[in-house]
């Protein structure tokens, strides 16, 4: 089972839980083996998904199958930054296990400090059963993944799943580097706090300046954006900072979402500078601020 707006990757296996439209028709061929459901407000703040999931899987007539896994980001970084609730992870885990399915957390983009602490899932108290992760793992940006799986789940024979793309020397050097470099200490996810609060403060303001159905921040530690509600717009602002010697990317599934994804090791004023060309970007591709105070 996986959830809308989910993004796990595009080879086969992957694409079939991830929910982008625009990446699933690259497949060519029909992608099965996957119940979708609704994420953490999908539907709104007024509807609890997660009951409704358990609702499915408890109906032996709800057409619904039992589960191998249920897989899930905490932050869904390329579905547009939607953060998930702790209350609704903790029902999701106990229900997955209630139900006798694993509880797979993918935290490729948004683990290893991204989100504060070093797995994004260590302050809602999950403990799952796997974890993908990849993207900062190596360190200094090498191609790296990895997944880590529960021992008494690992049934994997030595060379049983292979390829000759994982074995990447340099990336294992960078990767125990960065491991032990970093993570030794509780600095780092000291220093991504404040800065991720740092960020979270301009992105408030800078969307405070505007109407809130055409402006609004979003996303968790230091991974967060401006909702723009149109991908046109957005790739307006994300072409006039790059124009200004700022390189930002969308997300969403209608790309509405201008995404700030800072390296870690940023440094504060590095940061403000940053933050400073997305404002004057937003604010001459939608006008002048609206909501300031007389």
């Amino acid at each position: 089972m996986a959830f809308t707006n989910g993004f796990h990757g595009v080879s086969l296996g992957a694409l079939s839980c991830t929910g982008n439209r625009y990446h699933r028709a690259a497949a060519g061929q029909l992608l099965g083996g996957v119940t979708r459901l609704p994420y953490d407000g999908y539907l709104g703040s007024s509807v609890d998904t997660a009951e409704y999931l358990d609702r499915l899987l408890s109906d032996p007539s709800s057409g619904v199958d039992a589960p191998a896994a249920v897989i899930v980001e905490t932050v869904q970084g390329e579905g547009g930054l939607n953060v998930a609730g702790t209350a609704w992870l903790h029902k999701v885990a106990v229900i997955a296990r209630k139900h006798g399915a694993l509880l797979i957390v993918d935290d490729i983009q948004v683990g290893v400090g991204r989100t504060d602490a070093f797995f994004s899932f260590e302050a809602a108290g999950l403990r799952p059963d796997i974890v993908t992760m990849a993207k900062s793992i190596s360190g200094y940006g090498l191609p790296m993944a990895l997944v880590l799986i529960d021992r008494q789940l690992d049934k994997w024979k030595p060379g049983e799943h292979n390829g000759t793309f994982r074995g990447n020397c340099h990336a294992f050097v960078t990767a125990r580097a960065a491991l032990e470099h970093f993570w030794r200490t509780d600095s780092l996810c000291a220093s991504v706090r404040e800065k991720g609060n740092l960020l979270k403060g301009r992105l408030d303001q800078i969307a405070q300046e505007y109407d809130p159905s055409r402006v609004s921040a979003k996303g968790r530690g230091m991974v967060r954006g401006i909702d723009l509600k149109s991908g046109e717009i957005a790739g307006q602002v994300v072409r006039t900072a790059f124009q200004k010697g700022l390189i930002v990317e969308t997300a969403g599934p209608k790309d509405e979402v201008v995404k700030c994804l800072p390296t870690l090791v940023i440094g504060e004023d590095q940061l403000s500078q940053g933050l400073d060309i997305l404002a004057h970007a937003i604010k001459s591709v939608i006008g002048s601020p609206v909501n300031t105070a007389a």
